[in-house]
């Protein structure tokens, strides 16, 4: 018996601009605690079998879906924690959380051990305050899921809210040995204007839809089959079509492609609930459990504000930030101090590239900052000044026409792909560490303090030979300092020459 943790890390979370961008979205910040919301995900069920040993099983390492882009962000978090992953599927292109269910499902029967594990599946950027309560109710959704049952988790509302879709439960769900409650799925229902939502509330009948699902990998899969087989056939042609590079899984772009896009709630789980047009005797049960454990999606910097511990006056203060006759303000400050004074309820968010003021009651408009930016192609959409590479990070220090100024940390052991340039030479200096460069048909050694020059169409290599860090700062010149102009000839992590240097 063995429950299979699936973390699904496909979003963009755009309504956290500017901490969080295309390229390093709000699952991989450390939001609301010392872990980032990924780790923390991962971390969630530690301790599950040993507190619930009536359940007698075991949970495998977490099996995670995510963005092809986001692939080294991945592996490095959870080798910042000393956990492996059963595998890291990567997805070409979003397609929504049922075709990356399916093929979480298809994945669990590769390998060896149970090939049809209960699945567990949590989406990668929310916040549980209560893991243990958490892990509770898991324990009740286990044994449910374990008799084949299909299992939602519905969160207890704390207040009207029409951001959330709802679960309106049933009648109690029939079963033994459960230590909290478990009803009947009657209906899932869209986002509602705040009449409704308060009317939901008030009537103790219905639930926050979280987005946390659990149920056997052959259940899904047949529940796939029979309701949207389009999305099975795209997924098992794009698995089959794929290949393997080290912990990651690639699937075939084309094949995926054709896939549907579809969540999971749309594809399945309505189809299962008690109103469902579809409903069959043949059909799985469908069952919602109530998760009352501080949970929330982290949707908005509202949302943020809500869940971070705040000051006398209301105020959730971070980095260098001062306020003056404030309150109820969400003030972080990244790059330099930040003072508020005389304002209330304001969000306030200072990065080394941009600023963000805005109304707390207006969070959600946020998403309107970045649409401007990327109808405008500005990189602020998509990065921050300080841009990962699986090698370590570069951050632009000045630029101007035909220089740029970077600085350069490569981690310990690691190396930048061998790479050419057609229209920009480039000075090194090592500032700390030990640098191995190759250029052309020389490889040598620079210690702190010393440099070299690396001219336009060179072959080169930087590489960390060392246990510390290295930094170097480097010097562009040239017409085109694009990210792009780049030929690459060797990599250790196989990129294409889209993905930088």
């Amino acid at each position: 018996m063995s429950l299979l943790p699936v973390i699904l890390s496909g979003g963009s979370g755009t309504r956290l601009w500017p901490l969080s961008r295309e390229a390093y979205p709000k699952q991989f910040l450390p939001l609301a605690g010392e872990h980032t919301m990924l780790q923390a995900t991962a971390l969630r069920l530690d301790h599950l079998a040993a507190e619930h040993p009536r359940l007698g099983l075991s949970v495998q390492n977490p099996l995670v879906v995510c963005n092809e882009a986001h692939r080294f962000l991945v592996a490095e978090q959870f080798r910042v924690l000393g956990r492996d992953c059963a595998s890291i599927l990567l997805e070409p292109i979003g397609r929504n959380t049922a075709p990356a269910l399916t093929l979480a499902a298809l994945a669990a029967g590769i390998g060896d051990g149970d090939t049809d594990p209960v699945l567990l599946v949590m989406p990668a950027d929310h916040t549980i305050a209560d893991a243990a309560g958490f892990r509770a109710v898991v324990a009740d959704g286990y044994l449910l899921a374990d008799a084949g049952a299909v299992i939602t988790f519905g969160i207890v509302p704390t207040k009207p809210e029409t951001g959330y879709g709802y679960i309106r439960q049933g009648e109690p769900y029939p079963h033994a040995g459960l230590g909290g409650e478990a009803f009947g799925l009657h209906a899932f229902v869209e986002k509602p204007d705040l009449a409704t939502a308060e009317g939901y509330v008030a009537s103790g009948e219905y639930l926050w839809n979280s987005g946390i699902f659990m149920l056997r990998a052959s259940v899904w899969l047949a529940l796939i089959r029979r309701f949207r087989p389009r999305i099975l056939d795209a997924c098992e042609a794009a698995l089959a079509a794929g290949s393997r590079d080290g912990d990651f899984q690639r699937l075939d772009a084309g094949c995926f492609a054709a896939c549907p896009s579809d969540s999971i709630d749309y594809a399945v789980m309505e189809r299962l609930s008690a109103d469902a047009p579809e409903a069959a005797a043949d059909l799985p049960p469908a069952a919602v459990l109530p998760l009352s454990v501080g949970w929330s999606d982290v949707g908005a910097w509202s949302a943020l504000w809500e869940v971070r511990e705040q000051d006398a006056a209301g105020n959730v203060l971070e980095g260098d930030a001062f306020v003056h006759d404030a309150t109820n303000n969400l003030v972080l400050a990244q790059h330099r101090m930040v003072a508020a004074v005389g304002v209330n309820d304001c969000i306030i968010v200072e990065t080394p590239d941009a600023v963000l003021v805005a109304d707390k009651d207006h969070a959600q408009d946020v998403k309107v900052v970045t649409q401007f930016l990327k109808g405008a192609q500005r990189s602020e959409y998509r990065h921050h000044q300080r841009v990962h590479r699986p090698w370590g990070a570069f951050e632009s220090i000045d630029a101007g026409p035909r220089y740029q100024v970077k600085r350069l940390t490569v981690s310990p052991g690691e190396s930048l792909s061998l790479q050419m340039h057609h229209h920009r030479a480039e000075h090194w200096i090592v500032v700390s560490g030990t640098a191995r460069v190759t250029c052309d048909d020389k490889t040598f050694l620079l210690a702190e303090n010393q440099s070299t020059y690396i001219p336009v169409g060179a072959t080169h290599r930087l590489e960390n030979p060392g246990k510390v860090p290295l930094e170097i700062i480097e010097v562009q010149s040239g017409g085109y300092l694009g990210e792009d102009d780049i030929v690459r000839f060797e990599d250790v992590y196989n990129r294409d020459a889209s993905e930088g240097c």
